[in-house]
């Protein structure tokens, strides 16, 4: 036995050496611990085929795995309706679900849809008359010291301001823009582009609320937060791969070939600015339907609790079994430090945030009327909803159509703290300007 190990490779005989009968045993029950750690680890498991003299693992056939994920989701789907249903009863669960997807819809997707409409109106005039390249040209001296990014970033930056996410891929795609940038600074636009994305629309909801002065600070901790996500991303790229530093393309462009303006005189290049505007606004209030009537209704369900004066459930709209609040307020010390959040149920916009932006303001009306936000909290949610604006749905699709898909994790990572971080500064930079103003 001794001989056959000085023979084999360290590497390999070592394992095999010490190892005894029950070694398939020992990677079986590592299998199951993992699975208690991560339940869909599951689908991963291999089994053994002991007839086989060389013993190696064979993977689940397809049926098996996808009859296991089918299982494991039915046991987490009726676990969680079942939990409420138990605590606000099956007719009352039923009757608030659809009733608070209805009031959200009516009351606050149309409220945003028309928003997303002017908007879009007027940021399309904004680029059909060269405000955006005069914007760009104003803010080009600051890409390099802070983001450490070419001037022409600005461009980027101000698109999707003005519209959303993807407004940054487009352009990175464009070789007159691209060629100004090495490989680990284009892929660090995921984070930048989106750390501004439906930036306009956030901050004009904000302020339709009366809430403008908390808005424009979020809006500053927005800009901290994109800093920090941007070269984070940048670091995080160039400690794994080193070689990224470098030229994305020697092709000849030039960035004036970038050019936002159509055809026709200037009464018909406003026209069909403003309308073409408005229709790519009502692509984005259409998009947002989706995020705000599951993914809001569902955060408040978790959210707030029963509507009647003794407590019982009553079936109507944003009643829940609070769990989110009560979690948070067991540790509201913490929020309250970070981001100034007097009740626990405020921490639902960042959750929702992660996810889709137009769905965390949908959250905004109904703590307003509870009382329970004030210029703090707006500050707060501008600067998150801006810099995280569903970044966990946008960053994948983003970095895949780069080319770049082994860096989604990092780009995942960076923009968390960069998002963290801008709620922070945003709250700081209010208590501030409360202590001087």
């Amino acid at each position: 036995m001794l001989k056959a190990c000085k023979q084999a490779e360290v590497v390999k005989t070592i394992p095999y050496c010490i190892m005894s009968e029950n070694t398939n045993n020992h990677r079986n029950l590592l299998n199951t611990m993992l699975s208690v750690i991560d339940p869909f680890q599951v689908f991963r498991h291999h089994e053994t085929d002991h007839n086989k003299h060389n013993g190696k693992p064979r993977k689940l056939k397809f049926t098996t795995s996808r009859s296991l994920e089918a299982l494991l989701f039915l046991v987490l789907f009726f676990g969680f309706f079942g939990f409420l249903a138990y605590k606000m009863t099956l007719p009352n669960m039923l009757n608030t679900f659809m009733q608070t997807a209805y009031s959200l819809l009516l009351e606050t997707v149309f409220y945003i849809m028309a928003i997303c409409v002017l908007m879009g109106a007027i940021s399309k005039l904004l680029t059909e008359f060269g405000v955006v390249r005069l914007m760009e040209n104003l803010l080009r001296p600051l890409m390099k010291p802070l983001y450490n990014l070419p001037g022409v970033a600005a461009l980027g930056a101000v698109m999707t301001f003005l519209s959303d996410n993807p407004a940054i891929i487009s352009l990175a795609k464009d070789n007159n823009f691209a060629r100004y940038f090495k490989k680990y600074q284009l892929v660090s636009l995921t984070n930048f582009g989106t750390a501004f994305g439906m930036g306009l629309v956030v901050i004009a909801f904000m302020t339709g609320k009366g809430y403008g002065s908390g808005a424009l600070v979020g809006l500053l901790g927005a800009v901290i937060g994109s800093i920090i996500s941007t070269r984070l991303m940048q670091r995080f790229t160039l400690k794994s791969y080193p070689e990224m530093d470098s030229p994305v393309t020697e092709e000849e462009g030039t960035e004036q070939n970038i050019s936002f303006k159509s055809e026709g005189n200037a009464f018909q290049r406003f026209l069909n600015a403003m309308l073409d505007g408005g229709k790519s606004g009502v692509g984005i209030g259409v998009a947002i339907i989706p995020g705000v009537l599951c993914i809001s209704t569902i955060v408040m369900m978790l959210t707030f609790g029963p509507a009647g004066e003794h407590g019982e459930y009553l079936g109507k709209a944003y009643e829940g079994v609070p769990v989110i609040t009560w979690l948070a307020d067991k540790v509201n010390f913490i929020f309250y430090w970070l981001f100034g959040f007097e009740s626990g149920a405020l921490v639902g916009f960042p959750i929702t945030a992660l996810g889709a932006v137009g769905a965390a303001i949908g959250l905004v009306p109904t703590f307003d009327a509870m009382g329970i936000i004030n210029n703090n909290a707006i500050a707060v949610f501008t600067a998150m909803g801006m810099c995280w604006s569903g970044y966990l749905s946008t960053h994948t699709a983003m970095l895949d159509s780069l080319g770049y898909r082994k860096l989604i994790g990092k780009a995942i990572g960076a923009h968390t703290i960069g998002g963290l971080c801008a709620g922070i500064a945003a709250h700081w930079l209010w208590v501030l300007l409360a202590l001087i103003f």
